[in-house]
């Protein structure tokens, strides 16, 4: 039982974080660039 719950809060998680990179990527932020597309020269579109 405390398996199922450990993995449940895990999927959670995992859940927000790609939620999160979705979101941002949408915004035209982007990991690769310092969170700031505006100053990576255009690599990220």
């Amino acid at each position: 039982m405390g398996t199922l719950v450990v993995l449940a809060v895990v999927v959670g998680l995992v859940g927000l974080v790609v939620r999160s990179m979705i979101r941002d990527k949408k915004k035209g932020k982007s990991l690769q660039c310092g969170s700031d597309c505006s100053h990576c020269g255009g690599h990220c579109h």
